[in-house]
């Protein structure tokens, strides 16, 4: 039997067994004897089919799908729901490292995109400094003054600024998201243009011989933002290339299925707008050394890899302990 085939055999238990959750959980006191031995059985069946996809299909989608439908089910059997803030904590703690983890591809793929862009454009302001009008929007073009960086700070509120900057890439964070629906073609176009604003300013202050002032400017906000913004692409990534190349499946069922998670991995990317917009907003035109900034910069990139390395131990000890029951 193929995957295929095994999709195809199974999937009105699967369905069943889904319909049963859904309506366990809204409707807690008001089932009835039926529903409960229709739940058990089916529960039974797709612990079995679970069991065997991950002997004859371990590397295909269907196996992480039964996987999350067991898993589900056996919350609602043994009534292992936690608090909502207990879930949060949860998801941030392990569950959104293992979603980068599972999706990292997508992520380096955004990454790629935007460096693409940044280069590109970087290469021909390089060329010629006037490139910069022809690639950038007016209102970029012609604000920037590289003998005037770090000037007028004193004037700005940073409370308003850092809450402008968080809604601003935060509205980026969900068009490179939905732009999955476009089959990824607007993700893909919102991550190279990202790429050719940078590209652009950093050959600018280049020319200027400012390129250690104007990264200091940058990197103690940019390492986190960016970060979050590829976090973000790649889910839009993941979600078009899915319904481009639905598989075994339809692309209904893709669209539903691949869209949940890619929620999941913008939800987890909105603490990272939230510091990075405080960064950008207090610590970014804050009276420091250069130095300073960089330092700072250092930190975030610290930060960022210790919760890493913190979420993919959990995820393992989480593991071992399922294993080992």
């Amino acid at each position: 039997m193929n995957v295929k085939q095994f999709i195809k055999q199974h999937r009105t238990d699967w369905n069943q067994l889904e319909q049963l959750i859904t309506l366990l959980q809204k409707s807690k006191h008001h089932y009835n004897g039926r529903d409960i031995n229709n739940f058990d059985r089916l529960y039974q069946k797709v612990a079995q089919h679970l069991s065997y996809s991950q002997t004859y299909f371990s590397n295909e989608e269907v196996t992480s799908y039964l996987n999350g439908l067991v898993s589900k089910s056996h919350n609602l059997l043994y009534k292992d729901q936690v608090s909502s803030m207990k879930q949060i904590q949860h998801f941030f703690a392990s569950k959104f490292v293992g979603l980068l983890l599972e999706q990292w591809k997508f992520i380096v793929i955004a990454f790629v995109l935007f460096t693409l862009g940044g280069v590109g454009s970087f290469l021909a302001v390089m060329d010629d400094p006037l490139h910069l009008h022809t690639i950038l929007p007016a209102n970029i073009a012609q604000g920037v003054d590289p003998d005037r960086l770090g000037e007028n700070h004193d004037a700005i509120d940073s409370s308003v600024m850092s809450a402008s900057i968080m809604t601003n890439n935060m509205q980026v964070a969900i068009l490179a998201f939905a732009g999955g629906i476009t089959f990824g073609l607007l993700t893909v176009y919102l991550l190279i243009y990202n790429g050719i604003i940078i590209g652009a300013l950093a050959a600018l202050f280049m020319t200027y011989d400012k390129s250690y002032e104007f990264w200091a400017y940058i990197v103690p906000h940019g390492m986190i933002e960016l970060t979050a913004i590829f976090i973000a692409g790649g889910a839009g990534l993941l979600m078009g290339y899915k319904l481009f190349v639905p598989g075994a499946y339809s692309r209904g069922f893709q669209l539903k299925q691949q869209a949940k998670r890619s929620v999941q991995l913008l939800l987890g990317t909105l603490p990272l707008f939230v510091i990075a917009g405080v960064i950008e907003g207090f610590i970014t035109p804050a009276q420091l050394s250069l130095e300073a900034k960089y330092v700072f910069a250092l930190i975030t990139v610290f930060g960022l890899m210790l919760y890493m390395v913190t979420g993919k131990l959990l995820l393992g000890k989480k593991s071992l302990q399922k294993t080992t029951v």
